[in-house]
């Protein structure tokens, strides 16, 4: 084999391994965080999905009334071009776990993934998951029995409900349709699907249900949205159209962080961020003195 055809032979080789390394590396990368963090990494069996999740172990004597603070991931990977959807969307960087690591109090803390994320092989899993139907009642239903299930382990009697981007819609409906969420924190969260899928002029999200269409069921819950002032993802206008159709009293608060994205790098602002005066609306955020 000439030179050149050795280089075309290696050139082929990495076009197939990289590929294979970045998923790997993605698949790896949350797994990797629980075990550095001491916490135990959960698969949860949920209706038609199987939901990887993780938890910060129990401490010996915690506060008997604290609640369960469940931080949600992001949509991950949904799409690989505008038109293309990934074959696995696991996240790049999985932003509310890392969030939940961060997180300032000392009470019972979890982490739940999406559908298929770190395991495409799982049940149900089938792109429109990720993609069209990322908020169907399907999936909504499957969070609510994995919730359940991290109550249950918690000993928590209350939820505390956090979620990143997409997983902050999630999060939103999930705190409408219970009674047992005492709080809902969103970060860059697209809470007005039919306002975002305008801005963006997506196709319209037609198995997917829309946080705003449950606004009046939050109305009395108390709730921090947090936005970056420099989100092109998810533009002011969405969190204004949310906004806009909670009942005029409701005890809802937003704060804008003037310099940041949607990504980078919420993680970091989070351990102070986290403490501002704002927090102590919802109840059980931090331990009690």
């Amino acid at each position: 084999m000439n030179g050149w055809a050795n280089r075309l032979a290696v050139l082929a080789l990495l076009a197939l391994w990289l590929p294979g390394c970045a998923l790997q590396e993605r698949q790896g990368l949350a797994p990797a965080l629980v075990a550095a963090a001491g916490w135990r990494w959960k698969s949860l069996p949920a209706g038609p999905f199987d939901l990887s999740a993780a938890g910060r172990p129990l401490l010996a004597v915690t506060d008997a009334t604290a609640p369960l603070v469940v931080y949600i991931e992001g949509d991950g990977l949904a799409y690989l071009s505008p038109t293309r959807p990934a074959q696995d969307p696991t996240p790049v960087d999985p932003v509310a776990l890392r969030l939940a690591l961060a997180h300032p109090g000392g009470g019972p803390v979890a982490w739940l993934a999406r559908p298929c994320q770190y395991d495409p092989r799982q049940r149900g899993c089938e792109p429109v998951y990720w993609t069209s139907a990322r908020w169907a009642l399907e999936v909504v239903d499957s969070a609510g029995l994995a919730l359940d299930r991290l109550k249950r382990d918690s000993g928590a009697e209350r939820l505390l409900l956090v979620g990143y981007s997409g997983g902050g819609a999630l999060a939103a409906l999930l705190a409408a349709g219970r009674s047992d969420v005492s709080g809902l924190v969103t970060i860059a969260a697209n809470l007005d699907l039919d306002s975002w899928v305008r801005d963006h002029q997506l196709s319209p999200l037609s198995r997917s249900l829309n946080p705003a269409d449950k606004a009046r069921a939050l109305g009395t819950l108390p709730q921090i949205h947090i936005r970056g002032g420099r989100d092109t993802i998810v533009g002011r206008d969405v969190l204004r159209a949310f906004m806009a159709r909670l009942p005029a009293m409701a005890p809802a608060r937003v704060l804008e962080i003037p310099e940041q994205d949607h990504e980078c790098c919420w993680a970091d602002l989070w351990p102070t961020l986290s403490r501002q005066t704002e927090f102590q609306a919802l109840p059980g955020w931090l331990p009690r003195p």
